[in-house]
């Protein structure tokens, strides 16, 4: 157990945050594991559950742990070196760190291309468009989450196609495109809005950064036209030249 002295002058839950955080530190709570429920921590340091409350919200607003609704608390892996380059795959960089990558379809649905989405893809104004919203992670932790839209002529069955595969490697593999590579690449920052908020775990007002990118083939046809919006605690984008 933990005893607190309440008359040192620091206030009680950042006396548990420094608590936590030191057992962070010295890998008595290893990255990805779930930290003890409320009452337990309330418990070891003699305070109550609203300082706790506090407490794992700093910690949180800091990047140190992440707050899983329906779950618990854990304690938030080291951020993800991830490359920028000409051939970009999720899967491919999460895990070389040793991590799992795994990819979840959010939505599938058909749309017309607006002017910018038709001038990227090489098509008309209103072309049928597939658009596949998908949620990205690392072991537990969610890392982004994409939109992606390609040509319903010729890719009709895309959506249904990620449903099955969790990977867009794999769609495109279907049809016959083996490689494929980033043709250009866009980087700014914004504020995670409620839906990527919530599916992301960040917490009310945290920063995302929004990669927008174009996909073509060997032949230079483009392919995927890609709004992917990054937790901006989790990952570290390395820009790498060739």
């Amino acid at each position: 157990m933990t005893i607190l002295e309440p008359d040192s002058g620091v206030a009680l839950w950042r006396k548990v945050a420094d608590s936590i955080e030191r057992k962070i530190a010295d890998g008595s709570y290893a990255a990805g594991e779930k930290l003890p429920g409320e009452v337990d921590i309330a418990h070891s340091h003699r305070v109550n559950r609203h300082t706790v409350r506090r407490a794992l919200a700093a910690l949180a607003e800091r990047g140190l742990v992440r707050a899983e609704r329906g779950s618990g608390t854990y304690v938030e892996a080291s951020r993800i070196a991830y490359p920028l380059r000409s051939r970009t795959r999720f899967s491919e960089i999460v895990g070389a760190g040793g991590r799992e990558p795994r990819g979840q379809l959010l939505a599938a649905s058909q749309e017309e291309a607006t002017r910018e989405l038709a001038r990227q893809l090489d098509l008309k104004p209103g072309a049928a468009l597939i658009r596949i919203d998908a949620l990205r992670l690392a072991d537990r932790a969610a890392i982004c989450v994409g939109t992606t839209w390609l040509s319903a002529d010729r890719f009709p069955e895309a959506g249904e196609l990620y449903r099955r595969f969790s990977s867009m490697t794999k769609v495109l593999a279907h049809y016959g495109i083996r490689d494929y590579r980033r043709a250009s690449t866009r980087i700014t920052a914004a504020i995670a809005d409620a839906g990527d908020a919530a599916r992301l775990n960040l917490g009310i007002g945290r920063p995302v950064l929004i990669v927008e990118g174009l996909d073509v083939d060997s032949k230079g046809r483009p392919l995927l036209a890609i709004q992917a919006r990054f937790a901006a605690e989790r990952v570290e984008f390395v820009v790498e030249t060739e």
